[in-house]
């Protein structure tokens, strides 16, 4: 497939997809160690209670993310450690108890800098999530460095490391994030040092290191291959629309030929829902198969983004004509939900898409996001695609990757996702269909509204000013 859609499309010495976040953090932490000369952390929000391996430490320095960081800055007085959070971010830190004070003293000075991000319209937020490391190595994709975000892929009932800072108990969460080396990293470090000239008025000097070591550990799932970067970012000031995620989004979707794959946290676009139900219409369309969680997390979303989950999925039903669209939330095997907050599309088994773009609107219009794609020319990519959907669903279904070879197919020349995902999916952990009702009056109202889900910064200002006439 050919990408006009992106900002940018670098080669990358070596990829990996890395799969919920006890990965990540352990790698993030062992990338970091290493760094010499700068750490730009940015984010959608960001904790300093956190521990990094919170059921076994195995790496030097403090184990909670907010002490290492002090201490790799102390230990090296030449590295520069920066974080970019949302402003709005402040206040979910408060309300989540993190000390205001340790916060406090990195915004006011210090070998760690702390800023916030108030450049962008109202009620928009800064949703793009990435570290990079002496502009050289770089992880980018959904996961928070936040409470509540670590687990393994086993999500088993009542896992020691899964609580909050105080010791409360946390439910299974299922996430994606990639690290990247080479040419795309920089690119990524480039658009980070962007984001925080725009955000703090100061520009950022760029460092260029060829010997920074890949983490070990950590399998290489990709080598010498071109990655794309998409973006969202919204119109404000004098900044234009970016809305690449979008646009490369529905490209994947009008052109896929077999199937579909899709995690994400919301399922509420109906830009996307429209090229789907176009391509269900179709006698020989591919299969779509749409990970969620199996409800919001808070109860304004759930109010908001379930009703627009359900609007979309009985428009859907009516245009399922061929029996090709399944929309599923995963159990652990005790049966308690796992909450999907990876945003991860897979088509053909010929394009992977990883970052922290969700399907609906905000997403694709209204916050910062950042997604990669990898798009496959040859066998051996498109192998290695199916090699990383194969261990999603084998997650999911609590099977083996050779049992899901055997169900659904190696590649996307072979089988279809449904038959399979049907024939593996029985009892224990597996995938469980989200159940269709109808909406309350109020609930249709509130799954129209833009107030929760705006496309773009002028959609929320026409709905103010269409309340503000008389």
């Amino acid at each position: 497939m050919q990408n006009d859609c992106s900002w940018a499309t670098c080669h990358a010495d070596k990829v990996a997809v890395i799969i919920d976040a006890a990965k990540f953090f352990y790698t993030a932490k062992l990338a970091m160690l290493e760094a010499r000369h700068s750490i730009l952390l940015i984010g959608w929000d960001f904790d300093a209670r956190i521990a990094l391996e919170p059921e076994k430490q195995t790496l030097p320095g403090p184990n909670r993310i907010g002490k290492f960081l002090n201490w790799v800055a102390g230990r090296n007085p030449r590295l520069d450690v920066r974080i970019l959070k949302w402003d709005v971010g402040i206040l979910r830190s408060i309300v989540q108890g993190e000390t205001p004070l340790f916060l406090l003293r990195w915004m006011m000075g210090g070998r760690v800098t702390l800023k916030l991000d108030a450049k962008h319209p109202p009620l928009s937020a800064h949703h793009m999530k990435l570290l990079v490391i002496d502009g050289a190595l770089a992880f980018c994709g959904g996961i928070d460095m936040i409470s509540g975000r670590w687990d393994t892929r086993q999500h088993e009932q009542m896992k020691r490391g899964r609580r909050t800072p105080h010791g409360e108990p946390q439910g299974p969460w299922h996430d994606a994030t990639t690290c990247v080396a080479g040419p795309v990293a920089r690119k990524l470090a480039e658009l980070g040092m962007a984001r925080w000239q725009r955000a703090c008025g100061e520009e950022i000097k760029a460092v260029e290191r060829s010997d920074f070591p890949w983490p070990r550990d950590l399998a290489v799932d990709f080598e010498d291959i071109d990655v794309s970067i998409a973006r969202t970012m919204p119109e404000y000031e004098e900044a234009k629309q970016v809305s690449e995620i979008e646009a490369a989004t529905l490209e994947i979707l009008r052109q896929a030929r077999r199937f579909v794959y899709i995690e994400s946290q919301y399922f509420a676009s109906s830009r996307i829902a429209d090229v789907i139900a176009q391509r269900l219409a179709e006698p020989e369309g591919p299969d779509f198969v749409i990970i969620n969680p199996d409800t919001a997390d808070g109860w304004l979303e759930a109010k908001a983004m379930d009703s627009a989950r359900i609007c979309l999925m009985h428009r859907l039903r009516q245009a399922d004509r061929h029996d090709r669209f399944r929309i599923f939330y995963p159990v652990n095997a005790a049966g308690t939900p796992i909450y999907v907050h990876a945003k991860i599309l897979i088509a053909d088994d010929t394009v992977l898409k990883v970052g922290s773009a969700n399907l609906n609107n905000r997403s694709m219009g209204f916050d910062t996001e950042c997604d990669l794609i990898i798009r496959a020319d040859n066998a051996d990519t498109s192998a290695r695609i199916a090699r990383i959907r194969n261990g999603l669903l084998a997650e999911h279904l609590g099977k083996s990757e050779e049992e899901v070879v055997a169900a659904c197919g190696s590649n996307s020349g072979q089988g279809r996702l449904i038959p399979g995902i049907t024939a593996l999916n029985k009892t224990g952990k597996r995938l469980v269909a989200l159940p269709m009702r109808e909406l309350t009056e109020a609930e249709k109202a509130l799954a129209g509204s833009s107030a929760v889900d705006p496309e773009r910064p002028t959609s929320v200002w026409s709905q103010v000013k269409g309340r503000l006439r008389p």
